[in-house]
């Protein structure tokens, strides 16, 4: 699991494509994706905040922060911008900051509210993602006119994700159908 610093210093200019999509409208927006209990997705928006130490998001008390306690796999994607359909994507695990220091300097510098219940969380990065869909795209060698340009990053040291098997019941279950009749005008 990479910290946006080691991605960041990996991969300069695909953080920073990414970093100014989250940060299009000034502090950070996007839509934070989170595992449910249940195992089902939760999103939500969030204001994540970029800094040289790392990816970082101030939770309330709220179903995602029960979520990123309980199962810290994330993904967040940025907002779309007017002008075009670019899009960023970053996807890892998110761990809760207790470094009173660095809680205390993060605060200050995100401006986060001292009497809201709030707690922070890293994002560590295992993939990243940047799309742009541009109209000057259609001139890079190698992308075909009206084809999106991804460029995709993927933690190196990341371990690979653990496939569950999929339980497939053994009988379905039976469906009620109905008649439709339609009729001519």
């Amino acid at each position: 699991m990479a910290s946006w610093s080691e991605f960041a210093a990996d991969e300069p200019r695909l953080a920073a494509g990414i970093r100014v999509l989250l940060q299009q409208y000034g502090p950070g927006f996007g839509y934070l994706a989170t595992v449910r209990a249940d195992g089902g997705p939760r999103v939500h928006p969030v204001s994540p905040v970029i800094t040289d130490e790392g990816l970082f998001c101030f939770i309330i008390d709220s179903p995602k922060r029960r979520d990123l306690e309980r199962d810290g796999r994330y993904a967040l994607h940025s907002f779309p911008p007017e002008e075009s359909d670019d899009e960023a994507y970053v996807a890892g695990h998110a761990r809760p900051v207790t470094d009173p220091a660095q809680l205390a300097r993060l605060a200050q510098g995100a401006r986060a509210e001292p009497q809201v219940d709030w707690r922070l969380f890293e994002f560590t990065v295992d993939v990243a993602m940047l799309t742009r869909r541009e109209q000057h795209i259609a001139g890079v060698p190698g992308v075909p006119p009206g084809r999106p340009a991804v460029r995709v990053w993927l933690d190196p040291h990341a371990a690979p994700a653990p496939v569950a098997p999929v339980a497939v019941p053994q009988t379905r279950p039976t469906r009620r159908s109905r008649d439709v009749q339609c009729t001519a005008a």
